[in-house]
Formats: C-alpha cells, structure tokens, sequence
C-alpha cells in the first residue's frame, strides 16, 4: 500500500494526495471505516474514487455521489478563509490516541493551535447540558485541577457541563470537538466561548463537512472522538438516556478510563454515571482523584484491543467475485447486526470474499455498521 507508514498505517499524503483523500470522504456511502477498508484494498484514494461506480453497481446500489475536484478545492478554501486547516492522519499533527481508535477520521478541519491536538495527555469531561450549580461548579474544579496537572481538557462545546469545562481550562489548554462542520457553531451562545479556546491556544476539531448542521445522529459520531483523543472521559451529570453515556461506551469499546462523580439518587440527571459506578466506572470527586487513579498522569494509555490498521488482500487479487457467492452472503444478511465471522461459517465462503462483498455494499449504502465490527443489512428487499 502506497501510503502505510509503521505508526499508523498511513504515510503523511502529499498536497494532491490530501485532495483526493478529501474526495473519497466527501462521497456518498464512504464513512471513515468504509474510507479505510477503500485505502487498504486499493492503496490509494486515486485508486478507490475509480472504483467507486463499480463497486456500487456490483453492491446494488443506483449509483454513487462522488465529490469533485471543484468541491474540495472550495471547503479547502472556505477552511482557510475562516483561519482553519486540515490535518490528515500520517501527518504529525494528527492526534496519537485518536489514530488508533476503530474508524479513525482520516481528515480532521482545525481552527486554532496545531500542538493543541498533539498533547499525550488529554481527559475529556462531559455530562448534563441542564447541569446544577453544583455540576458546573465541580467541572470547573476539576477542569482547572487537571490543567493546572498539565493535561489538556477534551468536550463537546455544549452548554453545561462542557461549557463549564472548557471555561475552566482556557488557561491551560482545551479542546472543542464539534459535531457539525467547524464553521457551524452549536450552540451560538458559546460564540465568545469559541473565541477564547481558538485565541489562547486551545482548538476546535470536526470531522464534518464545513456548513453541515448537526443532526441527533451526529453528536454519537463527535462523541467517539471525544473519547479516542482522551486517555479518559469524566463524567459529572448523567441522565438515564443521557448523550454522555455514548461516550462512556465508546471510552470503553477504546479502552479508555471512565470516571464519575456520583450524584444524589434524587436527581435524575445523576441516574446514568451512578449506574456505570455500580457498573465499574471509577468514582472520583476532584481533579486529586483523577491523577491519583491515572498513576499520577504518567501511565501510557492501553492499546486498543484491535489494530485498525493492517495488511489485507486487495480485491484484484482475490479474483472475479461469483454472482452466486455474492448473492448467498447478501442472503445471509439480514436487520439483525451479523459478524463477518460467523456469515462465514455459515455460507463457506472466506471472510475475506465476504469482506470484499460487504464493501460493496457500503458504496451502494446498504449496509450499516455496528460495535465489535458487526454489521446489518439496511433493506433486504433488494
């Protein structure tokens, strides 16, 4: 593959190289995961955007969007209107933990300071956007006490809790994490908030196109890599079916620490990170806390249980794909998440094919995937 390097997979991409990259990730049906599987099957994105229509046709699919040259030549430079830059995964900017997370974004849109995203020690804190007095107060401490402890303070620019946070650690270096395209602010109130973090040498980060306004289903996506840049989350003000809880889940899924501070049994904002301290999640209550059950800052954070990266057989080499085998793995599939694994025992066929297949329906948007590398059928009527 043209572009792996031994760290991450992936060498920095020189500047056309970076434009294609854009391209592949700004078309239709190709996420991060997809983008990847793409990069190592074909071993560049030149490579991959030729093959798009054809592997959506092969997948069902009726076609496929594919960005242009003009479109990415645009964001590039609404991106450095706005004094904002991207950063690509291989480049020394990019951020360490979060090149190893599953999915890693291969572009990140910047505005602020590049070594912001570079500090090994980052801790996210997260929690109620109807937080207490109280709430904020505690993230407020606990924010300035891990900065003042040399570590950089990761949330989303919400209001609450992650307002409290960043406010806190505008001093010692913070980090937003938008959920929709760098240029779109979420919420507006926080507008001077934004300014203050971009100004005194903390960043904002998304992986989204500029101009995109997020939806619901975007902030799970921001919250991934809330969690894949920190060593850990800290969690203060919770609900039962609370946003933050996905982060606490992705923090696990990525190996990360997950700390609480626990709440009355009163109030509902505190009925999800007390159910994660019953559930194991380490209880903290100041900054002290935090460093102490970290080894003081200085452990180095575990690795993810799976390499994301790693050798794997191009399609060109595994032969002309059987219509028959292909509709037999299709077959297979169904609304109910499936392992790559077990459709191969079941049909016979190598899970590599099956991998191959599966790519396919990611172009043509078939398919979706699911925690622990599973995946669904979208509609079985085709």
């Amino acid at each position: 593959m043209t572009n792996v390097s031994d760290q991450t997979g992936y060498r920095a991409p020189t500047p056309a190289e970076k434009r294609d990259w854009l391209r592949l990730i700004r078309s239709d049906n190709v996420g991060p995961s997809t983008f990847h599987r793409l990069m190592r099957h074909y071993g560049s994105a030149e490579a991959a955007l030729e093959m798009l229509p054809e592997l959506s046709r092969r997948g069902g699919g009726k076609g496929v969007r594919i960005a242009s040259t003009a479109d990415v030549d645009e964001e590039i430079e609404r991106l450095e209107a706005i004094g904002g830059y991207l950063i690509a995964i291989g480049e020394n900017a990019y951020p360490a933990h979060l090149a190893h997370i599953d999915g890693p974004p291969p572009l990140l849109s910047l505005r602020g300071t590049r070594d912001a995203i570079k500090h090994e020690n980052m801790l996210a804190i997260v929690g109620a956007r109807n937080a207490s007095l109280t709430g904020r107060k505690i993230a407020g401490e606990i924010a300035r006490g891990l900065g003042e402890a040399d570590f950089t303070i990761v949330s989303g620019l919400a209001r609450g809790i992650d307002g409290a946070a960043h406010q806190a650690a505008l001093k010692t270096g913070t980090i937003a994490v938008f959920a929709g395209g760098i240029d779109v602010l979420y919420p507006p109130q926080h507008e001077a908030l934004l300014a203050d973090i971009v100004n005194l040498g903390g960043a904002a980060i998304s992986e989204i196109p500029l101009g995109w306004r997020p939806r619901a289903r975007d902030f799970p996506r921001r919250n991934r890599l809330i969690s894949g840049l920190s060593r850990g989350i800290i969690l203060i003000e919770a609900a039962r079916a609370s946003g933050s809880l996905h982060t606490a889940r992705f923090a696990v899924e990525q190996n990360r620490e997950v700390f609480v501070v626990p709440g009355s049994p009163l109030d509902p904002r505190s009925e999800g990170g007390n159910r994660l301290i019953r559930e194991g999640a380490t209880l903290v209550g100041t900054a002290e806390d935090v460093l102490e059950s970290l080894g003081n800052g200085r452990n180095i954070i575990r690795p993810a249980q799976q390499s994301f990266f790693g050798e794997e057989t191009p399609v060109d080499d595994l032969g002309p794909l059987d219509d028959t085998d292909r509709g037999r793995v299709i077959s297979a599939l169904g609304p109910t998440p499936a392992d790559p694994d077990e459709i191969a025992q079941f049909t016979g066929i190598p899970t590599r094919m099956i991998n191959v297949v599966i790519l396919e329906l990611e172009v043509a948007g078939r398919v979706e995937r699911h925690s622990g590398g599973k995946i669904s059928l979208i509609d079985a009527r085709h």
